[in-house]
């Protein structure tokens, strides 16, 4: 069963020869287990996708890659919280999967902000926990359980890590923390005199520089005022005993509240290498990667706490939100002055660890795609592999936003599942 949006609506579509079974995985948390009706070679493969907060019960890649023969465990998440707590869910899935009759090999896939957990997993499944330990890490892993390693990870459309998600959706304008309705005008993105243009902003140079730096301030401040609570929370001194809420202003994570990037269609614009790239019509080419996308979120959400506020706990935010910086920027190409190794909350320093089969991709109707490049730079397996998917958004589906012509970006989803089912096909099963 999918969720798909047809006329304004969400409707639960099923796919044919596809078997669903719901399964319970722990802690009052489920999963489903998508299936090929008539099992063949490809089911000798499972994959177990989860993220980072999200429900992906009803995802569409379950299906549609059981629809190609292999068996999918797609999770339910654990919302907030540390996300040592979120390991020990994911280690019973994969338990789960390993012990499914026929499965022979077990392919973790991480998506969007799943690309931190399931990377931070797989480095400590085959390095234990001390690897992130050390002293130069923002909060120490606590995990105690063994976590079972899987044989490969896939990684679509990663994002920069939850930290840095964080980062870029701190919003410097905020006054004093807890109140989101005192704004420095200084700092108003949608002000055009700041180069605000709804079909597509332009900040200079100057501008974007005090606004980076004033990020990096706020979030040096919020990590220094977490750690400061965890502290007291293990002198017995907390509000609680284990953790305490910890809820900051104009910090989600969701595109509404990412800043600059939506907006400035020159942050983020292009790869720095050239690399495979899939169209919908089945073609590929070799490229520099550019993104395809237009301008969005015309408005502030600081204000709201629905929307707006990041509701974390203080373990929470320090294991799997926090980073240290040091001259953070965003470019056309790149983004600087993030410690990758500060924490474990960014595939593109948990990667360092993962030594398995690894397979990256990016899709190019979104901003998020870049990521895709870090990580495969930062990838130590021998067996690692690259793609990006021509237009595609976020979520897989053609960009039409930004087409030329309708259709130009053929079928996406199609051109991403099948090229996925070749990689683990030429990988585990030839």
């Amino acid at each position: 069963m999918i969720r798909r949006m047809r006329n304004g609506q969400f409707r639960d579509e099923r796919i044919a020869g596809v078997n669903e079974t719901l399964v319970e995985i722990g802690w009052f948390k489920n999963a489903m287990l998508y299936a090929p009706a008539d099992p063949g070679k490809n089911s000798r493969v499972g994959v177990v996708m989860m993220h980072c907060d999200q429900n992906y019960m009803a995802f569409n890649m379950a299906p549609q890659l059981a629809k190609r023969g292999f068996r999918v465990l797609a999770c339910e998440s654990v919302e907030n919280g540390p996300i040592d707590d979120k390991f020990s869910l994911l280690n019973t899935a994969v338990r789960f999967m390993k012990r499914v009759p026929g499965v022979e090999v077990l392919i973790l896939m991480g998506h969007s902000g799943g690309a931190t957990l399931i990377t931070a997993y797989q480095s400590i499944a085959e390095n234990g926990p001390q690897i992130y330990q050390g002293p130069e890490k923002i909060y120490a892993c606590r995990v105690k359980e063994k976590l079972e390693p899987a044989d490969a990870v896939m990684l679509m459309d990663a994002n920069y890590g939850n930290g840095v998600m964080t980062l870029v959706s701190l919003d410097p304008a905020i006054v004093e923390e807890g109140n989101g309705m005192k704004l420095d005008p200084e700092f108003d993105i949608f002000n055009p005199a700041n180069g605000y243009d709804p079909q597509g902003s332009h900040y200079s140079e100057e501008f974007k520089k005090k606004y980076f730096a004033a990020q990096e301030r706020r979030n040096a401040q919020l990590v220094k005022m977490a750690l400061e609570r965890l502290h007291l929370i293990e002198q017995g001194k907390g509000c609680y005993a284990d953790d305490e809420p910890f809820i900051i202003t104009a910090a989600n994570q969701p595109k509404p509240n990412n800043r600059l990037i939506p907006q400035d269609l020159h942050l983020l614009n292009h790869t720095k290498g050239a690399y495979d790239l899939l169209h919908g019509d089945g073609s590929i080419t070799h490229e520099v990667i550019y993104c395809q996308r237009t301008a969005e979120c015309d408005h502030s959400m600081s204000h709201t706490y629905g929307m707006g506020a990041n509701k974390n706990t203080v373990r929470g935010f320090l294991s799997s939100q926090a980073m240290r910086t040091d001259g953070f920027a965003i470019t056309a190409d790149d983004v600087l002055g993030v410690d990758w190794d500060s924490s474990y909350a960014s595939g593109i320093g948990n990667i360092k660890g993962v030594h398995v089969p690894l397979l990256v991709m990016g899709m190019t109707g979104s901003y998020e795609y870049m990521a895709s490049e870090l990580i495969y730079n930062e990838a130590v397996s021998e067996n690692k592999e690259i793609a990006f998917v021509h237009g595609a958004t976020h979520n897989f589906t053609p960009n039409h936003d930004a087409e030329k012509a309708p259709g130009e970006f053929g079928d996406t989803e199609d051109a991403l599942y099948d090229y996925m089912t070749r990689w683990m096909e030429k990988n585990f099963l030839s």
